[in-house]
């Protein structure tokens, strides 16, 4: 079943910066799919396109009536015409892990991942940090799973980059999303931790049948865990196909060019 569809999505800086030139692409439920592509190809402009952290230029981002809660009806919402408040219904099921983390190291790590939980409070709730005792057993739940039980009351500051990236993939398990958007999540990392972190995202994935839409810095790491390999070349899909057909020749063409 199609989670996410993309048609002619365009994104623009001005007159002469085109970052994006019309992307199209369909994305299946429980897909773990891996976007390669030389830097500047559009890759990360691409992923936060998709909850509108970054505001597209035209096109259409289209999820599934499902997603927002409401009755499935078979109907489709664009994303670029979201009001805030649906919008902020969508970042709900729409999970974000980033390649610097962006965890709060004064906080302890218990509470960086009860923060992936707020977009499901009232207001006054979330400014005060109010947790019930239902989220802080499925936070502890959440950090067992990325294996930082051990952790759960460290100051996040204490953790090393490897431990930084699993709180934040924690974090993103507390809003139970249909789909997680990571962002070069381990091109900080070093090759052994890189395989660890890929490791839990791919088994959470396929646990809970989340979809996820993954740019991967090195080409090694997309063949070894990407169902499918979508690589963008100069704003464009050069090629999207099973991560078997992604051919030498093929990996050639999309970094011409690369020193």
């Amino acid at each position: 079943m199609t989670i996410l569809e993309i048609k002619g999505l365009h994104k623009s800086y001005g007159d002469s910066v085109h970052v994006l030139r019309g992307i199209s692409l369909k994305v299946e439920q429980g897909e773990f799919l891996g976007l390669i592509g030389l830097s500047g190809a559009g890759k990360s402009t691409l992923l936060r396109c998709i909850n509108r952290l970054i505001e597209p230029s035209s096109g259409e981002i289209l999820f599934p009536q499902a997603i927002f809660g409401d009755q499935a009806d078979g109907s489709w919402r664009d994303v670029l015409k979201l009001s805030r408040r649906e919008l902020r219904l969508l970042r709900r099921k729409v999970g974000m892990v980033f390649q610097q983390f962006n965890i709060v190291k004064r906080l302890s790590v218990i509470e960086n991942v009860l923060s992936g939980g707020l977009g499901y409070q009232p207001a006054i709730k979330s400014c005060l940090r109010l947790f019930s005792r239902e989220e802080r057993r499925r936070a502890l739940m959440n950090l067992d799973r990325v294996g930082l039980l051990d952790h759960a009351y460290k100051r996040a500051d204490e953790l090393s980059g490897g431990e930084q990236q699993r709180v934040a993939i924690a974090r993103t398990l507390m809003q139970n999303p249909a789909i997680i958007l990571a962002d070069e999540p381990v091109s900080n990392l070093d090759p052994r931790l890189s395989r660890l972190i890929l490791d839990i995202l791919k088994r959470i994935c396929l646990e809970d049948g989340i979809t996820t839409l993954a740019s991967l810095h090195t080409l090694d790491l997309a063949r070894e865990y990407a169902d499918r390999v979508v690589a963008l070349r100069q704003g464009r899909v050069f090629f999207d196909g099973p991560t078997k057909e992604l051919t030498d020749a093929v990996v050639e063409e999309v970094y011409q060019g690369a020193k």
